[in-house]
């Protein structure tokens, strides 16, 4: 049985946004969650604010991940001072039974996101989890850089970032945000990209050594 991974999730200061904007909010995360997965039943919106989304591939779920911490990030109301963001706990393991959706299935990989999420600190932003306790220790030093990194991102850098991660260079970035590619570099750098973008990569490759 292939190894999968589960990843749930749930907005940071939801609440605050008037009604209408999270109407709004919720609409496009949904739309966006589903063009990410073949199955679209496998991607769901649940109890207003939070989200579940099964992907066949891990590094696509590390990614996608990262992007979700970014496109709520660049849905702050600056002007209003709130500050939108997320947690995401990522289970990676068998799944043992699909139901009509992703949240009437069960397994392994839903145990390990679901159970994990439970237990995340205010201060963690993205723990990832596998059966293994081993690798999860050496995941869990490199994750508390990264945490500590997302939780400085901006509204602006987390733009540039979401965009990266969509497969768009420096130059199609500044272009589609009306930026510099000066200023897209600037952001990429003050955001401490150069450092990140590895650390990722390599606790990609790590949860997928047999």
């Amino acid at each position: 049985m292939k190894t999968k991974a589960v990843i749930t999730g749930d907005i940071i200061n939801f609440t605050k946004l008037s009604a209408a904007k999270r109407k709004e909010l919720i609409e496009d995360t949904g739309k966006l969650l589903k063009t990410w997965i073949k199955a679209k039943e496998n991607a769901e919106i649940f109890r207003g604010d939070s989200y579940q989304v099964l992907f066949e591939n891990i590094q696509e779920a590390i990614t996608k991940s990262i992007q979700l911490i970014c496109w709520f990030k660049k849905h702050s109301d600056e002007a209003a001072k709130i500050y939108l963001s997320t947690r995401i706990s990522i289970g990676i393991g068998k799944v043992a039974y699909l139901g009509k959706n992703v949240l009437n299935s069960d397994g392994e990989a839903f145990h390990l996101s679901g159970r994990n999420f439970d237990t995340m600190k205010e201060e963690e932003f993205l723990t990832i989890h596998t059966n293994n306790e081993l690798k999860n220790d050496g995941i869990k030093i490199i994750l508390n850089f990264v945490n500590k990194y997302i939780e400085k991102w901006t509204k602006g850098q987390s733009e540039v970032i979401y965009l990266l991660l969509e497969g768009k260079t420096q130059k199609e970035t500044a272009k589609i945000l009306s930026l510099s590619q000066p200023s897209v570099n600037s952001r990429l750098k003050s955001a401490g990209w150069k450092e990140f973008e590895p650390s990722i990569k390599y606790i990609a490759d790590l949860v997928q050594q047999e």
